[in-house]
């Protein structure tokens, strides 16, 4: 199994070092950020893609013709960085307030996929944001396909963070009568809204699945 290769310098105590751990992490995201350094034109860019975990490596699509893939495709060094914030931390003073987060970044260097595992690849990114879709929604035509860049991203060198629980607040503000806790943040899905153009088609159970979901 991959193992967490770096050693976090910042609060290590909050470093979360069990790969099922982080493997639950990824899996309730929906968006990285992709960091690089242009090989164009050497800036540092930074772009949120839509991913999925397979198994021990993330995967991104995007177009064959855009800048990011094209630079995924050269070989540059990136680093993923995923984030879900579950709650605002209210100390007694604005320096021990915090938040409640999960994090992971992995580092390394994209490979493109191609023919069939191109194609399982496009199935499980479909399923991650669509679950059912795959099966009840058009198949991809050869244009689709070909104007598709599938790339994946081992998990070899990742390290992650979580902050969890109560504000910490300083021995002597604990007697201060100021209010001190936590604000929790959590994702749902709101009702299907259809397309006008839809209106004649029921809403299937695999987007009410989708619907049903809470963080």
């Amino acid at each position: 199994m991959t193992e967490v290769s770096r050693e976090i310098r910042r609060k290590p105590h909050r470093s979360v070092e069990e790969m099922e751990r982080i493997y639950a992490i990824l899996d309730d995201a929906y968006v990285a950020h992709l960091g690089f350094n242009d090989p164009d034109t050497g800036e540092a860019t930074v772009i949120p893609l839509g991913y999925v975990r397979d198994g021990d490596r993330l995967l991104f699509h995007g177009s064959t013709g855009s800048r990011l893939f094209m630079a995924l495709k050269s070989g540059v060094q990136v680093c993923a960085t995923i984030t879900l914030l579950d709650g605002l931390v209210s100390a007694r003073s604005a320096f021990n307030s915090s938040m409640n987060y999960r994090s992971v970044m992995v580092f390394g260097v994209t490979t493109v996929l191609e023919e069939s595992a191109k194609s399982d690849a496009v199935k499980a990114l479909t399923e991650k944001l669509i679950p059912g879709l795959w099966t009840a929604g058009r198949p991809m035509t050869t244009k689709e396909f070909a104007a598709t860049m599938i790339v994946s991203l081992p998990l070899d060198d990742v390290t992650a963070k979580q902050r969890k629980g109560e504000a910490l607040d300083d021995e002597e503000d604990v007697s201060l009568e100021i209010w001190a806790g936590q604000i929790p943040i959590t994702m749902n899905f709101g009702e299907p809204i259809t397309n006008q153009n839809s209106a004649h088609v029921a809403v299937p159970d695999y987007i009410k699945n989708i619907a049903a979901q809470v963080s």
